[in-house]
């Protein structure tokens, strides 16, 4: 893989335990990827749908362009493993710029925002906080390069 992953993320708290866990797999990444973090502190007042926007920009603000956009939604398709790797081996052979993944705060990610990501991506119809989806991104991510370098990491179960 050898282009920048930037994963933006709004949300309430930046907690430690969250930070170690994922700090961790951003370190294996990083073997293989530069790979950027990027918090988005909530914003303030208004009602939910007007702080949902205001996020969505805050978020919008912190892509480069060109940026390869991916939201994450519950309401999207859902990818194996495996396809999933194999869908950033495809962006990272015809896409030369970044790829950036969209993570929501507890209000979920702004409509407009995902509307205008160039893919949407679910980890199934449950719902999980930002903390915990970021988490699960950062793994599958890196379980996405142990199957392209035959790392032993992942194992097929079926």
């Amino acid at each position: 893989m050898g282009r920048e992953l930037l994963i933006v993320w709004a949300g309430r708290h930046r907690r430690r335990p969250w930070e170690d866990l994922c700090a961790d797999y951003r370190r294996r990444i990083e073997h293989q990827v530069a790979v950027d973090d990027r918090w988005v502190k909530p914003r303030a007042g208004g009602g939910d749908r007007a702080r949902r926007q205001a996020e969505g920009q805050a978020m919008a603000a912190q892509l480069p362009q060109p940026c390869w956009t991916i939201a994450l939604d519950p309401r999207a398709r859902t990818l194996s493993s495996e396809a999933f790797a194999r869908e950033l081996r495809r962006l990272e052979a015809e896409w030369p710029h970044p790829v950036a993944f969209l993570i929501g705060s507890d209000l979920g990610l702004d409509e407009e925002l995902a509307a205008a990501a160039r893919q949407r991506l679910s980890f199934g119809p449950m719902v999980f906080g930002h903390e915990l989806a970021r988490l699960m991104l950062y793994e599958q991510i890196y379980r996405s390069i142990a199957i392209r370098r035959g790392i032993k990491y992942h194992r097929q179960r079926f």
